[in-house]
């Protein structure tokens, strides 16, 4: 041993036997700081498209409370509706080295990209609610979305089966949008074809806007002189622009209109006749679930599925949980049961004396 060896090795183990440091010699690795126990703290990040609406605030609320109470930390941001936005903000995350990357994609197809940069450094994506397309996604957490429009057709052509029917949609970059579309038009397709039912007017909504969808119903009453029987809106902020176009001609609560997500808005119009349904999907079961599995992932444990769906590239592993209609009738054992929203607040419109009992 030469001498410059001989002197380091000493040095090392002087060091070592005064308890100085660990590893003397050795190529130091960089580490992440541990909590008490000595575990490495679980690090989820969630890029959303939204919060401007309601049912995407309590995503995040109901993310944050559970990421709590398992004792791990979620980073969320939100890019409002701007693909290069939510990109940005998704590298940002990957950058942080979040264990899990959870993504609501604005632009289904854009979001592949953020797909592409998370695997370059080993980060794993759940895509949450919404599919991100031609990706090779590891998991996708959501509703049977098809079943969403199938349970708003199955629902307005038993009230209506004849009649002047009018598809307003959501935005045509969401893979929902047009899963919530197929669903539908798979069941109407049968009345339509044997002349039951006649599709006036179908159009998509840019960015799920309800002044896009007010816009398309002035458009539908204007085309078809006000001769519409049955209005099925994708969603629920979808339904408010109809409704509102229907009231200028004094036709709300006259025309059955659809929704779905159970807004505060829509529940209330609901009780007070102005819409017929909702399709309630329980985002506390959906982001609960999502996030355990996000854990799991995390953790590398086995991570049971139930489904599979086509995303343009593969058969993304799928979690799909059931969504459950909402009508009058139901309110006081679905949604006030669950307490997603108030009794006070649903039926603040309702006289004392008209509202079920508690």
């Amino acid at each position: 041993m030469n001498m410059k060896k001989r002197i380091i090795s000493l040095v090392c183990i002087a060091a070592l036997s005064l308890g100085l440091f660990a590893g003397c010699g050795k190529k130091q690795e960089a580490t992440t700081e541990a909590p008490a126990d000595g575990k490495k703290e679980i690090v989820i990040g969630f890029s959303m498209d939204t919060l401007k609406e309601e049912r995407w605030q309590k995503d995040r609320d109901i993310l944050m409370a559970r990421a709590q109470e398992k004792g791990v930390k979620i980073l969320i941001q939100a890019a409002n509706g701007d693909d290069n936005k939510q990109i940005a903000q998704a590298e940002n995350m990957i950058s942080q080295g979040v264990d899990v990357l959870m993504v609501a994609p604005h632009n289904a197809e854009v979001a592949a990209t953020i797909v592409e940069s998370a695997h370059a450094e080993g980060i794993p994506v759940l895509s949450y609610d919404r599919l991100i397309k031609n990706a090779d996604v590891d998991l996708y957490v959501s509703f049977d979305n098809e079943k969403v429009g199938n349970l708003q057709g199955e629902y307005v052509t038993k009230m209506n089966p004849k009649g002047n029917y009018v598809y307003i949609g959501g935005a045509p970059t969401d893979n929902n949008a047009h899963l919530f579309k197929k669903g539908a038009m798979d069941v109407l397709k049968p009345f339509i074809d044997n002349g039951d039912i006649n599709l006036v007017y179908e159009q998509m909504s840019k960015d799920w806007q309800p002044s896009e969808a007010q816009k398309h119903m002035e458009n539908a009453l204007t085309a078809n002189k006000n001769k519409v029987d049955v209005v099925i809106c994708a969603n629920d902020g979808t339904a408010g622009g109809a409704i509102s176009a229907l009231a200028e001609q004094q036709l709300s609560g006259k025309v059955p209109v659809t929704g779905q997500d159970a807004e505060l808005a829509a529940c209330q119009r609901i009780v007070e006749g102005q819409q017929v349904m909702t399709v309630y999907k329980p985002i506390p079961k959906l982001a609960e679930t999502a996030l355990d599995l996000a854990i799991k992932m995390a953790k590398k444990e086995e991570v049971k599925t139930n489904s599979t769906v086509a995303n343009g590239k593969i058969d993304v592993l799928s979690y799909l949980l059931e969504p459950v209609v909402v009508d009058k009738d139901n309110m006081m054992d679905t949604i006030i049961k669950d307490g997603y929203h108030p009794f006070e607040e649903v039926y603040k419109n309702i006289p004392e004396d008209e509202r079920p009992a508690k």
